[in-house]
């Protein structure tokens, strides 16, 4: 079986180099820009690698991306790609327009970590799913690649500018493969992301929260919904196996730089967690810990037992935790139009005429 080049760090690169092919140090760095900044398919176009060592990594790997099965446009420039891995697993990413302070179009992409999702958050059409397996590092960070393909990004001058980890799947429950990804996103050398452009969003893992944290390799972001144990088991079962306040005493010693604060994220379900009483409750946990809130709105999905709240319940919600002095943003979602939006993303069942492509629906 042939080594799947993408799914290696540059420390695992630089093994198979010297091992499997023979070759001085200075060609896995080599391999690694052309993987990862050039974007190379192929290595017939590695033109200054030698004719022999290209034929010997023919023969012993390959470089494998993602596939685009479908792209689908919103009407506000959100794209959401289908995309189908190696043995034909199915997940979306998600590319989320923005005009930046200098009024350029720059975009954010959502990468998913996993296929399916094994928290089950009862909100979520990917926790519906299930979990089917982990992605590796080339299918995490293959999603970039796929995107930066799509846009026809300049890497001196990039569209792509910022990743979250918000798409299908719980981070912390690929730890390995997440840490390489996050690694092999700050090289320098390849992809070139600062650490201040990635977010990683947990709904509550301890394993490997602390590991996250000391790397300084991306911000968190939590995706706490609820402002007590009792109702976020009720909605995350699984999330909240880690009690809601032995979760919060541990964030509060999170590793923060000086000006860095953790982001929580609130989704406001309509009749459900959007009193009044609901907002106190978050200002007292938020003013014991160096954070802010992310609020977003329910996006309806189909077959959904939920609702979205009014937009006096929002702004009502808003104004109490500005009130106590808890900075608090609406989150504008979009995409919504193609099942983009946050909580929306699972392989749907759809039938293209124009291709005959058809998609399974879990």
């Amino acid at each position: 079986m042939k080594t799947k080049l993408l799914d290696l760090s540059l420390a695992e690169l630089s093994l198979f180099v010297a091992d499997q092919l023979g070759e001085p140090p200075f060609r896995a760095k080599q391999l690694w820009q052309w993987l990862w900044k050039k974007r190379a398919r192929t290595f017939d176009c590695m033109t200054d690698i030698s004719l022999a060592a290209r034929t010997r990594l023919n023969e012993a790997a390959e470089i494998v991306w993602p596939e685009i099965v479908t792209d689908q446009k919103s009407a506000d420039g959100t794209v959401k790609l289908l995309l189908r891995l190696h043995d034909a697993s199915l997940v979306e990413t998600v590319l989320i327009p923005a005009t930046s302070r200098d009024g350029k179009l720059r975009m954010s992409q959502c990468l998913s970590c996993q296929v399916g999702c094994a928290m089950g958050c009862t909100f979520c059409s990917t926790g519906a799913l299930g979990f089917t397996r982990n992605m590796s590092m080339g299918e995490i960070l293959g999603q970039v690649l796929v995107a930066r393909e799509y846009l026809n990004d300049d890497y001196n001058d990039p569209l792509l500018k910022n990743i979250v980890f918000m798409g299908m799947g719980e981070p912390l429950l690929n730890p390995v493969e997440m840490m390489k990804s996050l690694r092999a996103l700050n090289n320098d050398q390849g992809l070139c992301f600062s650490p201040r452009r990635i977010t990683v969003s947990t709904c509550g893992i301890q394993r490997g929260l602390l590991e996250l944290g000391e790397s300084n390799l991306c911000y968190l972001a939590v995706s706490l919904h609820a402002p007590t144990q009792e109702l976020r088991a009720q909605i995350m079962p699984r999330a909240a196996t880690w009690n809601l306040d032995e979760m919060l005493a541990f964030l509060k010693n999170y590793p923060l730089k000086a000006r860095e604060r953790l982001t929580f994220e609130y989704l406001l379900l309509g009749g459900v967690n959007d009193s009044p009483d609901h907002a106190r409750a978050m200002a007292r946990i938020l003013s014991h810990i160096k954070g802010k809130l992310n609020i977003i709105v329910y996006n309806p999905s189909l077959g959904s037992p939920y609702r979205a709240p009014s937009p006096e319940a929002v702004l009502a919600f808003q104004k109490i935790l500005w009130n106590k002095n808890i900075v608090a943003t609406l989150r504008k979602s979009k995409g919504q139009d193609i099942d983009a939006a946050c909580g929306q993303l699972c392989a749907k069942e759809l039938t293209y005429p124009q291709t005959g492509i058809y998609i399974k629906k879990n």
